[in-house]
């Protein structure tokens, strides 16, 4: 019998012929796809710390002419990405196995967790925590009024927008081909592999294939650079306001040499000792600090809270996710450029790193539990992050116990965080817990990022040489510097979404793949289930079949026509009667024996 299972094996037999580096003169890296990169990367890296000011008024220009050409393209397919990602998992693709049919998941669900979560948005949550739902809150986005019980209630929602359920989509999307094409299909840990179904694997392993590693290594360098640029911010502004330095290029420099220098521990010790091991930390301090703060602040006020803004969450989910600002003017170019644009290109240029690290620790969970995993528990835990941060800073603007807004009305987003944690017992070592947990994230998302990068430029090798990975590290470092340079928040936020927009596409044709690829997998699942079906029933399903075949629809059952011949026989030419041809025979040959 064939087996579902032999028929995998026969089709993976044809990575025999595969090499990942094909085409390169170099076997330690993929030649077509470091040095196209590397020449990228320090082009950009010398530009923006040569000419700094031009760098700044590029960077500026470029923001503004994508967001105003482009904004409800990112929206649109934002959109798309969660319907795709619930689709595969909830449709009959969801019993699909991300490895071979008996793999167990390789991590335990609580280490999964705390990987996903350190590695998918870390620096992010803590550098928006408090600051995004404040300036939600303070300065909407435009077209958007009411009461300040109204604007608090919209703000919380939109900011669960931005980290919620459409950022997670986006990860499952690239993640869910990416493990299927490693532990199914048993293809090398590259970006070009998820577009083999349709592609196929000689232009896979062509030019083709390069041109899409070097698009999503070049995303990659970027999206972690501006993650890092973010962390980077918050620190210089946390040591000032404690008073212990003040924000320069200087002490910039400093914190980005000092983190460096960790980051480059970690990766030199490998996924299993470092990694692993930091993600663990950070989970459990962030969680420690987020309860801290729970309860030492307005804990019934927060408790109803998040209940209430779940809700508030899922009933405006539809409205919220397709809102561009269409009538806003000038007001709503600039605000989708600070804001959604940014979040949704920021997530798009993540996600080649998010995807490969999520989908090299997912192996031997079905496609529904990697979708449910990675979208609804990370949302769930970042929507209680939210609102206990940022709720903790709104309930002090609503009741005027508080006041986290500058003169000018308008929130410090590098700030906010401090300015919150100074009104709740025990600050100082909060400011400090805080510090740390930044720091972390910053060594865990550097660290899984230069692997990441790593193993794409070299073609998808499981343990990249070492000066390969401190090559990557060094890049990134190096790229969040030049961006606080040549303009700071907006530098980085224009990075994110410039280097999305042709990656989107690359994520598109990834959608288009693996719906390819999963319906070729049901075509075998049911081959391999009609063949053991036939060798289980054997003859009976003939039978079963043939009896109401020859009746009809309109033919009488076999135990009428039964009845009617017992009742009245048909005598033969000798004058015995005979047999109903439909009753069965009770001795064998007692047909023959007059």
């Amino acid at each position: 019998m064939t087996t579902l299972d032999q028929m995998t094996e026969a089709s993976s037999d044809s990575t025999a012929s595969i090499d990942p580096h094909l085409g390169s003169r170099h076997k330690t890296i993929r030649g077509w796809v470091f040095w196209p990169a590397a020449a990228i990367a320090l082009a950009f890296i010398a530009f923006a710390m040569l000419f700094p000011a031009a760098a700044e008024a590029t960077f500026g220009a470029v923001q503004t002419t994508i967001v105003s050409a482009f904004n409800w393209y990112y929206v649109l397919i934002a959109a798309f990405f969660v319907v795709f990602a619930l689709t595969m998992g909830f449709s009959r693709f969801g019993s699909i196995k991300l490895g071979k049919d008996e793999d167990e998941p390789e991590f335990s669900t609580m280490s999964w967790f705390s990987l996903l979560f350190a590695a998918g948005m870390g620096i992010g949550l803590v550098f928006y925590g408090v600051s995004e739902p404040l300036s939600h809150y303070v300065e909407p986005r435009p077209g958007v009024e009411g009461t300040p019980n109204q604007l608090a209630q919209q703000a919380m929602s939109q900011t669960f927008l931005h980290w919620g359920v459409h950022a997670w989509s986006i990860y499952v999307v690239i993640g869910l081909a990416l493990a299927y094409a490693f532990h199914r299909r048993k293809r090398p840990r590259t970006i070009r592999w998820a577009l083999e179904p349709i592609l196929g694997a000689r232009l896979v392993q062509g030019a083709w294939g390069n041109a899409i590693d070097v698009a999503a290594l070049v995303g990659t360098l970027f999206g972690v650079a501006t993650s890092l640029g973010l962390g980077v911010i918050q620190i210089s502004a946390g040591l000032d306001y404690l008073n212990v330095v003040s924000p320069s290029v200087i002490s910039e420099a400093i914190i980005v040499g000092i983190i460096t220098g960790f980051v480059l521990f970690s990766v030199l010790s490998g996924v299993g000792k470092g990694m692993k091991w930091l993600s663990n930390i950070n989970l459990v301090l962030a969680g420690v600090l987020m309860l801290y703060l729970l309860f030492t602040g307005p804990t019934e006020f927060l408790l109803r809270d998040v209940v209430q803004s779940i809700g508030n969450y899922i009933q405006n989910f539809v409205g919220l996710s397709f809102t561009t600002s269409a009538y806003s003017g000038e007001d709503g170019v600039a605000w989708q450029g600070a804001w959604t644009a940014f979040y949704w290109g920021w997530w798009i240029s993540w996600a080649p790193f998010v995807g490969i690290f999520i989908a090299r620790i997912s192996r031997g969970r079905t496609v529904r539990e990697f979708v449910v995993g990675v979208i609804l528990v990370p949302t769930l835990v970042g929507i209680l992050w939210f609102t206990v941060l940022g709720g903790t800073a709104i309930y002090g603007e609503l009741t005027g116990t508080a006041s986290y807004t500058g003169a000018d009305g308008s929130v410090d987003v590098s700030t906010a965080l401090f300015q919150m944690l100074e009104g709740v017992p025990g600050s100082a070592v909060l400011i400090i817990g805080f510090l740390i947990l930044i720091a972390v994230f910053f060594v865990t998302s550097a660290d899984s990022g230069a692997l990441v990068m790593s193993m794409i430029a070299t073609g998808g090798e499981e343990e990249p040489k070492n000066w390969v990975r401190v090559f990557f590290a060094l890049a990134t470092a190096v790229i969040a510097f030049a961006l606080l340079i040549a303009g700071g928040l907006q530098a980085l936020q224009t990075a994110a979404i410039s280097i999305a927009l042709p990656f989107s596409v690359v994520l598109l044709a990834i959608c288009w793949a693996t719906v390819v690829a999963f319906r070729r997998e049901m075509k075998a699942y049911d081959r391999a289930e009609r063949a053991q079906l036939r060798d289980a029933i054997g003859q009976h399903y003939g039978l079963e079949v043939e009896e109401p075949n020859q009746r009809g629809i309109f033919g009488l059952p076999a135990r009428w026509r039964h009845r009617r011949s017992a009742a009245a026989p048909v005598e033969g030419a000798a004058g015995a009667p005979v047999a109903d041809k439909d009753a069965p025979e009770t001795v064998s040959g007692s047909s023959s024996s007059g």
